[in-house]
């Protein structure tokens, strides 16, 4: 008998719905994993939900195991956990990670999949993804000793940014979002918190993760002269306005964008995607990111919980979605 499993669609531009699917038999250098936890990206996989991929975007932005096309039907994500149940021997009943969509179960090449270290439980490590991208962002525009550092949007990406930066000897990060419950939040990671009106100023870098206008307006307002705004923020097909006059060109100031689908050039010479992604998931070692783990739910109510993030009725950072009994 085929094996089936099965998977998260979106039908159409907010509808999402589990489906069926076939599993192939692993071939020699594939593997058989069964999923434990998948996360939900909040805010790209929001845009997907919602449809709001910009076609010149399609290709850019497809994950590395979707089926589909943008807008819809299509088969998204790319934060997965699971157990090896058959493989290669060195793999074999091995946690790992894999860049692959919400789905029970899936056979991928084994060099596909990640060996979650042992001191780094299996639902923190859903997290990998979020930190390679910060990971990549650091790499792109790397504080100096010393440097005044704000983080502007206190999600999913934004936190982990000001997690690693608080680890950077002598460097002071201000984590800035309008939600004052987010608060809490930054204490845990070891950052101040501010709301926007009251950031400080003079910042030599700020890394900008709030997806508004408004966000990247504050950031160039914060900025030190020949300070830099790292962007991280993917606004989908929303438009940007941002004002350019004021101290813009006499403070010589940068935007300057950060995006994980390629290794920084900074790293590129010497860094893998593989190297990359290792290094995020031994830095998830440490018990502060379970702070973004936010809430969970059953397989089984994706299609539901996608909906409620979407409209902004469940507050999240990671939603964590569990596998138990699949």
């Amino acid at each position: 008998m085929t094996r089936q499993a099965r998977a998260c669609w979106l039908r159409s531009p907010g509808v999402a719905e589990l489906r069926p699917v076939p599993l192939p038999e692993p071939g020699p250098d594939e593997v058989l994993v069964r999923t434990l936890f998948t996360g939900v990206s909040r805010g790209t996989e929001t845009l997907v939900f919602a449809g709001r991929v910009p076609p010149g975007q399609y290709a850019t932005m497809r994950a590395p195991f979707q089926e589909g096309d943008f807008p819809a039907p299509v088969k998204y994500g790319y934060l997965n956990v699971g157990v090896v149940e058959a493989g290669p021997e060195r793999l074999r009943g091995r946690t790992v990670f894999c860049l692959y969509p919400h789905q029970s179960a899936y056979v991928v090449p084994a060099d596909a999949v990640a060996p979650v270290p042992d001191g780094v439980p299996a639902r923190r490590a859903v997290l990998a993804g979020t930190v390679e991208t910060a990971v990549n962002a650091l790499w792109d525009a790397p504080p100096l000793l010393g440097d005044r550092v704000t983080v502007i949007g206190a999600g999913m990406v934004g936190c982990t940014v000001a997690a690693l930066l608080a680890r950077f000897p002598g460097v002071r990060v201000q984590l800035v979002d309008t939600d004052p419950s987010r608060a809490p939040i930054a204490a845990a990671l070891g950052v101040d918190f501010a709301a926007p009106e009251r950031a400080a100023g003079g910042r030599d870098l700020v890394v900008h993760a709030s997806a508004s206008s408004a966000g990247l307006q504050r950031a160039l307002d914060l900025l030190a002269p020949e300070g830099t705004v790292l962007e991280l923020s993917w606004y989908g097909d929303r438009p940007v306005q941002v004002s350019l006059g004021g101290a813009f060109h006499s403070g010589r100031l940068t935007v300057r964008s950060s995006q994980v689908g390629m290794v920084a050039p900074a790293r590129r010479a010497s860094r893998s995607y593989a190297d990359r992604l290792a290094l995020a998931l031994e830095l998830l070692a440490d018990p502060v990111f379970d702070v973004l783990l936010t809430g969970r739910s059953p397989f089984a109510e994706l299609p539901d919980v996608l909906a409620r993030l979407t409209a902004g009725s469940l507050p999240a950072l990671c939603h964590l979605i569990t596998y138990d009994g699949e």
